[in-house]
């Protein structure tokens, strides 16, 4: 059982939880993520670790009200139990395994679209910890939806706000507000790490290919039981088949076929579709656990 030490209203529909889990918060790295499982017999919910605290043993997760296990997990309080948090899961984020002497030299730009926000904070926080420049561009649809941002503004250098309608900093995408820094403001990176829907993150990844930065993408939206057997985060990166969860959940953006991952996405959602990319994919349609 795992104790809920705080909850947060982030925006409509969306919550914070400050979660008690002294042996995830001693291992895990940002990009990495947890399942969870608010009651026995609960549907299994993959969440992006979204800060942690050694000294306290607690872990932040972010949940989004999308459909009825995150409603119930969302209605939660301080105070109440989570059944089971298993993690950290998937691999740590590849700004981790810089050599110290290429961290100064490396200047980032964190893309956050909507909850994207939530997976890009960690490695942010790692980034001002550990000597690496960086800019945050978070984006949302209006205003009122936008979340983490005064916390972004303690670790990042330059944070910049895109809204849709114009409530808020930048009117338009997150990807003309990349291509107006680069092109109108003369900044220059080194690295793009885009998180956030999959239409987000397709654009954005083709933005910063006409930009010409190596982009980082994460396929947590994708992720259904976080071991690979259910076969609903696979993925062509380049030519390789891939598993967000055992695999992932970064890869190189530029190589990702977001069309083919959101058609499986689609059609994973009834059973019918299940069957038909079981057929067509056959042995590869299942990963594996990552272990045996």
């Amino acid at each position: 059982m795992f104790e809920i030490l705080k909850k947060e209203d982030l925006a409509d529909g969306i919550v914070l939880f400050e979660v008690k889990a002294p042996r995830i918060a001693k291992h895990c790295l940002p990009g990495q993520f947890v399942i969870v499982v608010e009651k026995p017999g609960a549907e299994r919910i993959p969440l992006t670790i979204c800060d942690y605290d050694r000294e306290k043993g607690t872990i932040t997760l972010v949940i989004q009200d999308v459909g009825r296990a995150s409603r119930q997990l969302s209605r939660l309080k301080a105070g109440d139990y989570i059944e089971h948090v298993t993690g950290p899961l998937g691999r740590p984020s590849e700004l981790t395994e810089l050599e110290p002497q290429e961290r100064a030299d490396k200047k980032v730009l964190f893309i956050a679209g909507g909850l994207g926000a939530a997976p890009v904070f960690p490695q942010v926080k790692y980034c001002k910890e550990n000597g690496i420049p960086c800019d945050v561009i978070i984006g949302a649809k209006t205003e009122d939806l936008l979340i983490l941002e005064d916390e972004m503004k303690d670790y990042a250098d330059n944070v910049y706000i895109a809204t849709d309608d114009g409530t808020k900093g930048f009117h338009g995408m997150v990807t003309d507000l990349t291509e107006d820094l680069v092109t109108n403001q003369g900044k220059d990176y080194d690295l793009a790490v885009a998180i956030g829907p999959m239409i987000m993150m397709k654009f954005s990844a083709l933005k910063t290919k006409e930009l010409d930065i190596p982009t980082i993408v994460s396929m947590n939206p994708i992720m259904v039981d976080g071991t690979g057997m259910c076969g609903a985060c696979r993925i062509m990166v380049g030519d390789d088949v891939k598993f967000a969860c055992v695999d992932g959940p970064e890869f190189d953006g530029h190589r990702v076929d977001f069309d083919q991952a959101m058609r499986r996405q689609a059609l994973y959602k009834t059973e019918e579709g299940k069957k038909l990319l079981e057929l067509e994919e056959g042995d590869t349609h299942h990963g594996n656990c990552g272990v045996c």
